[in-house]
C-alpha cells in the first residue's frame, strides 16, 4: 500500500472545503458631541472613479452599487450591522443591494472605539444625518437633470422619482451629477419619518454570519503574512515581576524555533511587561518550545500576595464605618439606625474574573524601521496604537492599523498590551510576527474585574419602610499618575469605584456610604457592565432582603422605594456608566420595565416547594432592565433556571431586534455562568486558575430553559445593549434561589454555597 500524505488542514480550511463540497470622492468630517457636523464636512473635490461618496461612510458606483463603511470594531454585539442599516434607512436603498465593508482605523471616521455600550448612542444619529445628506444630493441631482424642483422628487429603492412625469434615476445613473454639488447643511436635509423605515426595526441576520460558520479567516488569529514567525509570550506570574535570566540557548534548538529572546519592557501593569519571547515556524512550535522554557523571575515585592490576606484585611476594614472615602451622606443614619424597629445587615462579596474571550489575545505585526502594520481583534484601537507609540517609539502617523473581527471583547480588548507585545516582538527580531496568547495567558494576565466586599446595614420603621441605609465597600486599587501627571495616588480599578447614587438611594432619608480602595499590584480594566456587573448583585440583592424582613412582596417593595423618589429635579442623578449607569435616573423609566416585567411573568402566583420567583432591576450605560426570574431547586441543591422574562428599555428605537434580542440572550447566559462558578485566587502573588477545568464556564444544560424578551419603547434616544441587561442578571436569579429554598445568596461564585433544603 502506498503512504498517505496527511493534509495540513486546520479548523478553518476543513469548514472551507467542506462547504464547496456540499474609489471615489471621499470627504471626512467631524463630531461635536456625538452630531455630525455638517459645516466642517468640506466641499467635495474632482470625483475618481466616477463613484459618489458623499462622506467617509458611503460609497455609491455608477452600476448603482452601494458600500456602506463600518467603522466601528465587531465583537459579535452586531454593530457592523446595525448602524449600516441606520445609514441604508436613510438612504433609502435595499438592504439587499448594500455592500459592508469594514474599516482600518483612520481619524476620518471619528471615533472607532466599541466600548460601554456607546457605539450606538454616539452612532445613531450622525448615521442618520450622513444617509439622509447623501439621498439629499442624489434627489438633487436628478431635480437638476430634469429640471424640476427637488420638493417634487422622492425616493425609493436606490432610485429617485419624480411622479408628476413618471420619472425614475437611478441612484448610480445619477453618481456623476451628485459628485459635483455643494453638500447641504445638516439643517437643510429632512431625516425619514421613522413610521416610514423599512430597513432599521427589522430583524436583519448579522453582517458576515455566514462566513463565521463556514470558517472563513475574519479574526485576529486568523491573520497571515509571508515569511512571518509564530510569537509566545512569557511574562512573570507575579505581576510586576522581570526577568533575570532564560534557557534561550537551550530553546533556540527545539524543533521549529527560530529566535529567541528577553523584552525588557515598562513597569506598565497594562502596558509592555517585560518577558520572554519564542519565535518558531508554527503556534504549535512556539507553544511546544515555551514548555521547555525556565526563567528566573525577580518576583519583586508582591510575591506573598493572597486573596486570603485580601480577604482578611477587608474584613476587618469594613465593619467599621470608619477610614474610608466618603461617598454620600443624608440626614442622620446613625440615630435612624439607633431607633429603627428592625436592623438588617448582610454582607456581599465577589471576586477577581477574567474576560475569558472565546478567542484569546492576538495580533499579528509587522515593524519596518519607524513604520508599523498591524492586524488585531481590537475594540479600542487608539489604546494600542498609542502604547505602540510610547513604548517603541513609532510615531502614530506611521502606524497602519487593521482592525479585525474579535471573537469576544466584554472590555477586554479596550486595552491594547497584547498589540504593543507583538509589535515589540516584531521590532526586535526584525520579521512580521504572529503573536498568540493561550488560555492560561489569558486568565493569569487578564486586566480583570476587581473584587469588592460590601458591608449593609438597613433599618426599616414598625411599618416596614427603610429609614436607615449604612454601607461601607472595600475595593482594590493601585497606584496611578494623577490628572496631569500629578503625583500618583491610590486609584480603584476600573469598575471598583462606588458613586453613592445606586438605587435605592434617593428613597432613603437616612443613608451613608464609604468606599476604602486596598492597595494591591494587580492589573485590572473594564468588565462588561463595569461596576455595575457587580453592584446590582448586591443592592438588588440586600433590597430583597429588606423586602422579607419588611414581611412585604418583593415586587411591590421596589414599587414602593421608586414612588418615594423626590421629583425629577431634586432627585439623585444616579451616577455614569461606572455607577448608576449614565445620565440622569429616570423613577418613571425604571418603574415601567419593572411593571413589565412582572406583568409578563404573571407575578404573584404560586410556587411549589423548591420553586420561586425572583424580580430585580437595574440602570445602567442608559438603559433601564428589569427581569424576573423561575427557578427550580431540588432537594440535593441542584438549580435549574427554568425561565427569564426580561422587560428592556433602551429608547425609542430599536434598529435590529435580532441583535437585539441576542444580546439580551447573551447577558443572561453570560450574568448566570458568572454568578455560579467564575472565581480568580491569589497566591504567592499570582493567580492560581491556569484553564478552564480551574475556571469553569456556564455549558448549555446549564442556561436558562426559556427566555422572553418584551420591549418597552420610551420617548429617548436609543442606546446600547451589550451591557444594561448583564446587571441585573444575578439578583433576579438569586432572588428567586431564596424564594424556592430559603438560601440567601451573598458570595461569588454560588457554586461554593449549598443549596440544598430539606
Amino acid at each position: 500500500m502506498n503512504a498517505v500524505t496527511k493534509p495540513g488542514l486546520d479548523r478553518r480550511s476543513f469548514l472551507r472545503i467542506s462547504a464547496l463540497a456540499g474609489g471615489g470622492l471621499l470627504l471626512g468630517y467631524t463630531f461635536k458631541s456625538g452630531v455630525l457636523n455638517a459645516a466642517e464636512v468640506g466641499q467635495p473635490t474632482a470625483a475618481t472613479l466616477g463613484d459618489f461618496a458623499p462622506n467617509a461612510f458611503i460609497r455609491i458606483s455608477p452600476s448603482g452599487a452601494v458600500t456602506i463603511i463600518a467603522a466601528r470594531p465587531e465583537m459579535g454585539q452586531g454593530i457592523r450591522t446595525s448602524l449600516p442599516m441606520v445609514v441604508a434607512e436613510e438612504l433609502d436603498v435595499d438592504w439587499a443591494s448594500v455592500t459592508i465593508e469594514a474599516a482600518m482605523f483612520d481619524s476620518i471616521y471619528g471615533g472607532q472605539s466599541a466600548g460601554g455600550s456607546t457605539s450606538t448612542p454616539q452612532s445613531y444619529a450622525p448615521m442618520r444625518q450622513m444617509g439622509a445628506t447623501a439621498r439629499a444630493m442624489l434627489v438633487e441631482a436628478a431635480a437638476q437633470t430634469w429640471g424640476v424642483p427637488a420638493a417634487e422628487c422622492t425616493t425609493a429603492a436606490g432610485s429617485v422619482l419624480h411622479a408628476a412625469s413618471g420619472r425614475r434615476a437611478t441612484y448610480g445613473s445619477l453618481v456623476a451629477k451628485a459628485a459635483t454639488l455643494p453638500v447641504p447643511a445638516a439643517n437643510t436635509v429632512t431625516l425619514k419619518d421613522p413610521k416610514d423605515f423599512k430597513i432599521v426595526g427589522q430583524r436583519v441576520g448579522g453582517y458576515q454570519n455566514a462566513d463565521v460558520v463556514s470558517g472563513k479567516a475574519l479574526f485576529g488569529i486568523d491573520q497571515k503574512l509571508p515569511g512571518m514567525l509564530y510569537a509566545v509570550y512569557e511574562k512573570c506570574p507575579v505581576f510586576g515581576g522581570k526577568v533575570v535570566s532564560a534557557n534561550l540557548d537551550k530553546i533556540k534548538t527545539l524543533p521549529g524555533v527560530k529566535q529567541a529572546f528577553i523584552i525588557e519592557g515598562t513597569a506598565n501593569l497594562t502596558g509592555l511587561m517585560p518577558g520572554v519571547a519564542i519565535l518558531a515556524d508554527s503556534t504549535w512550535s512556539a507553544f511546544s518550545a515555551r514548555k521547555q522554557l525556565a526563567v528566573t523571575w525577580d518576583e519583586g515585592p508582591h510575591a506573598n500576595d493572597s486573596t486570603a490576606e485580601f480577604n482578611k484585611k477587608a474584613a476587618e476594614i469594613g465593619s467599621k464605618m470608619e477610614g474610608g472615602a466618603n461617598i454620600r451622606t443624608v440626614g442622620d443614619t446613625a440615630a435612624a439606625l439607633a431607633g429603627a424597629a428592625k436592623v438588617v445587615e448582610a454582607t456581599y462579596s465577589y471576586p477577581f474574573i477574567s474576560h475569558t474571550n472565546l478567542e484569546p489575545q492576538n495580533t499579528l505585526a509587522h515593524v519596518q524601521g519607524d513604520r508599523v502594520e498591524v492586524w488585531s481583534p481590537t475594540q479600542n484601537p487608539g489604546a494600542g496604537t498609542g502604547l505602540i507609540t510610547s513604548a517603541l517609539g513609532i510615531p502614530a502617523a506611521n502606524i497602519k492599523l487593521h482592525i479585525t473581527r474579535s471573537g469576544g471583547g466584554f472590555g477586554r480588548r479596550l486595552s491594547g498590551d497584547y498589540m504593543v507585545e507583538a509589535a515589540a516582538i516584531s521590532q526586535k527580531a526584525g520579521v512580521p510576527v504572529k503573536l498568540t496568547w493561550d488560555r492560561t495567558d489569558d486568565l493569569q494576565h487578564d486586566h480583570f474585574r476587581p473584587g469588592g466586599h460590601h458591608f449593609l446595614k438597613a433599618g426599616l420603621d414598625a411599618s416596614g419602610k427603610v429609614v436607615a441605609w449604612q454601607s461601607h465597600s472595600v475595593t482594590y486599587g493601585v497606584m496611578a499618575a494623577g490628572r496631569g501627571g500629578g503625583a500618583p495616588t491610590l486609584q480603584a480599578g476600573s469598575g471598583g469605584s462606588l458613586d453613592g447614587n445606586q438605587f435605592p438611594v434617593g428613597a432613603i432619608p437616612n443613608y451613608a456610604a464609604v468606599q476604602t480602595i486596598m492597595e494591591c499590584n494587580i492589573p485590572m480594566g473594564p468588565w462588561r457592565a463595569p461596576g455595575n456587573c457587580a453592584f446590582a448583585f448586591v443592592m438588588q440583592g440586600f433590597v430583597d432582603e429588606l423586602a422579607v424582613a419588611a414581611g412585604k412582596d418583593p415586587y411591590q417593595f421596589r414599587l414602593d422605594l421608586l414612588a418615594a423618589y423626590p421629583a425629577p429635579a431634586a432627585a439623585p442623578a444616579a451616577g455614569g456608566r461606572g455607577g448608576g449607569g449614565g445620565g440622569g435616573f429616570s423613577v418613571s423609566r425604571a418603574r415601567g420595565v419593572l411593571q413589565l416585567a412582572a406583568e409578563k411573568a404573571g407575578w404573584g402566583k404560586k410556587f411549589a416547594k423548591g420553586q420561586g420567583a425572583g424580580i430585580a432591576f437595574h440602570f445602567s450605560h442608559q438603559g433601564y432592565v428589569a427581569f424576573v426570574a423561575e427557578v427550580t431547586v431540588s432537594r440535593t441543591g441542584a438549580l435549574k433556571v427554568d425561565r427569564v422574562v426580561a422587560a428592556v428599555d433602551i429608547g425609542r428605537q430599536i434598529v435590529n431586534p435580532s441583535g437585539a434580542e441576542n444580546q439580551i440572550q447573551g447577558c443572561i447566559i453570560d450574568g448566570l455562568g458568572t454568578a455560579m462558578y467564575q472565581e480568580l485566587t491569589l497566591e504567592k502573588g499570582r493567580m492560581v486558575q491556569s484553564n478552564l477545568a480551574e475556571y469553569p464556564m456556564i455549558r448549555m444544560p446549564q442556561a436558562p430553559a426559556k427566555i422572553e424578551i418584551h420591549f418597552l419603547a420610551s420617548d429617548n434616544n436609543p442606546t446600547g445593549l451589550g451591557e444594561p441587561a448583564f446587571p441585573p442578571v444575578a439578583p433576579a436569579i438569586g432572588n428567586a434561589i431564596f424564594a424556592a429554598s430559603g438560601k440567601r445568596l451573598r458570595q461569588f461564585p454560588w457554586s461554593k454555597t449549598d443549596l440544598s433544603w430539606s
